[in-house]
């Protein structure tokens, strides 16, 4: 069995990825990502707009409105599991 430090991002299992939009950029290491997708209804098959808010760990430095990838880590905190990956646009 290969001890945690020789394996490869391919042998520890996938991990998610979301794009989103910085709305907070108030503390210094966290921001806040907004990230919307389009669901649809189950019964009305009306498609609806849903969006979730995640606490992200910020060692880039984005501000509000850039558009970022981020991805899953472990727990950094109560609330941060996500981490900035890379930023993909300013000032969206």
């Amino acid at each position: 069995m290969m001890s945690a430090e020789t394996q490869t991002p391919k042998e520890r299992g996938s991990r998610k990825e979301r794009r989103g939009v910085v709305v907070a950029a108030k503390t210094e290491k966290t921001v806040v990502v907004e990230i919307k997708r389009r669901v649809r209804h189950a019964q009305y098959s009306k498609y609806m707009q849903k969006r979730e808010k995640y606490a992200v760990h910020d060692l880039i430095g984005c501000q509000v409105g850039d558009i970022v990838r981020i991805q899953e880590t472990r727990p950094i905190s109560k609330t941060k599991h996500w981490r900035v990956v890379e930023k993909l646009a300013k000032d969206a």
